[in-house]
């Protein structure tokens, strides 16, 4: 694939818009078929060499023609294969049924399958348009091959898979590979549909990479691609200040774990000084874990506007272990105009009284990150987490550009969005990092970011991605802790 492609994710309705660029460009529009099918052929036969014969299951749409051309590719090269369609053949049209004319086998009705040992499936039945609930005929026949555990090569993305949403939409297959055409969909990267995708490929058919770019929006994969230009070396002649100074906000005498590991990541992070401000109930217990990350006496809002008056305080961390209630809205308000990370406690004090948080940061002309899980979005924004239309993304970009800030929606595949409508979405965060804690590692790694300079929007994509990276290095057995100590440079 071309480097310029690599990241980019485009949805359904966008790819169906290229395939017709493609067309009107003067690229003959069976030749691409011819590529599609002939790609998802050879990672059959170099994935699963040894099996005893290729199922191929065709749909009533060009998916299904993807499939008609993998399985005469395969018979050509010696394997026994068996072609199963959905609906009836003899209706397909255009470059579908110029390749079921191509490939000599007959095909059976895909319901009459039975999976047996030594077969492959080839699920070419519906790519990543689909939108709807599959038939429950088909949904029976998919969930006998799920059973059963032979493999699945799904040409586009797994039948049953939403390509906008990646939702299930009644049924799909559980595939080992997936083969898609020339970018990434949604779907293959939104849970649950990445769950059952299995390893993805995306072939190079031959459509040129102008007309990718010319119709692919904002959406892409989180990879250093989207932020590099912002993380460049520190110079040599660099000092603390200028490597910036988080603070960040911590919680009374029973609950300042949550803040001080926040800090810690900030430092190991690349902030040049961090400190930590403290109600006095918790001054004792706070010191007595310190060493690098410094330690100021903050009761009320009076002390955070003195504190404030030092401007080479950029940049701050609040709600890890804080609190819910005025004093966190107080301090929210206050500190809109510099770069913000609200997390926990602080978000969850505004779902009731949003609005004017929300004006506050529109005005403040600051940089603000709210990092919600699932619990704390469907508080601050319901009626966005309530429209059952909208994927992840879409549910993202909304509040971002609802609440004018960079929003981080945590999960195993975690959306990061800005108000103008960009997004990327993560994918390299392993399982095991939701634990304890996480959260928090995760609020230090963006502030300090947002403490270095960066803005908030990649701050926050870096910060995703440096926390992903710890968690696979930490392995298995992480906790909170560890991650600090496997935090990766971020340039």
């Amino acid at each position: 694939m071309p480097d310029k492609l690599q990241d980019i994710l485009v949805t359904p309705a966008e790819m169906a818009a290229i395939d017709r660029d493609a067309a009107s460009s003067g690229i003959d529009s069976f030749s691409l078929m011819r590529s599609a099918g002939t790609s998802v052929s050879a990672a059959a036969l170099r994935l699963f060499p040894a099996a005893l014969r290729f199922v191929v299951l065709c749909g009533p749409g060009n998916n299904g023609g993807d499939g008609y051309v993998a399985a005469a590719a395969l018979v050509e090269s010696g394997a026994e294969v068996a072609v199963f369609s959905f609906g009836d053949p003899a209706m397909l049209k255009g470059d579908a049924a110029r390749a079921r004319d191509a490939c000599a086998l007959t095909p059976e009705s895909v319901e009459a399958y039975r999976p047996r040992t030594g077969d492959v499936v080839i699920d070419a039945l519906f790519g990543a348009g689909l939108a709807r609930d599959l038939p429950e005929p088909l949904q029976a026949v998919i969930e006998r091959v799920n059973e059963s555990g032979i493999p699945v090569v799904a040409v586009d993305l797994p039948s049953g898979l939403d390509g906008r949403t990646g939702e299930v939409r009644g049924a799909s297959f559980v595939a080992a590979h997936t083969v898609t055409f020339m970018a990434a969909k949604p779907g293959h990267v939104l849970m649950p549909g990445r769950s059952r995708c299995g390893t993805l490929e995306v072939a190079d058919i031959g459509i040129p990479a102008r007309l990718i770019s010319a119709r692919a929006g904002h959406l892409r994969v989180n990879t250093p691609a989207s932020w590099k230009d912002h993380a460049a070396a520190l110079d040599p002649a660099t000092h603390k200040y200028r490597r910036g100074h988080l603070g960040v906000l911590s919680g009374g005498q029973a609950a300042t774990g949550a803040a001080r590991l926040s800090a810690a990541v900030g430092l190991r992070a690349g902030a040049g000084l961090v400190t930590l401000a403290s109600p006095p109930d918790a001054l004792a217990v706070n010191a007595a874990h310190l060493t690098a990350v410094m330690l100021k006496e903050v009761r009320n809002a009076s002390d955070l506007a003195a504190w404030l008056k030092d401007k080479r305080l950029n940049a701050f961390v609040l709600g890890p272990g804080f609190g819910i209630g005025k004093k966190a809205r107080d301090f929210a308000l206050m500190l809109c105009d510099r770069a913000l990370v609200l997390d926990a406690d602080g978000m969850t004090s505004f779902s009731e009284g949003r609005a004017e948080l929300f004006e506050r940061i529109a005005q403040g002309g600051g940089d603000v990150v709210m990092t919600p899980h699932e619990g704390e979005f469907v508080r601050l924004f319901p009626e966005v987490a309530a429209d059952a239309r909208l994927s992840k993304i879409e549910k993202a970009a909304a509040a971002a550009k609802l609440s004018h800030a960079v929003i981080v929606l945590k999960g195993p595949d975690t959306v990061i969005a800005d108000p103008s409508g960009r997004a990327v979405v993560n994918a390299n965060a392993p399982p095991w990092l939701a634990t304890a804690g996480s959260g928090d590692v995760l609020a230090g790694i963006v502030g300090a970011h947002l403490a270095q300079g960066m803005p908030a929007f990649e701050a926050a994509a870096a910060a995703v991605w440096r926390h992903g990276e710890a968690g696979t290095r930490a392995g298995r057995t992480a906790t909170a802790e560890t991650l600090v100590d496997h935090i990766p440079p971020l340039a």
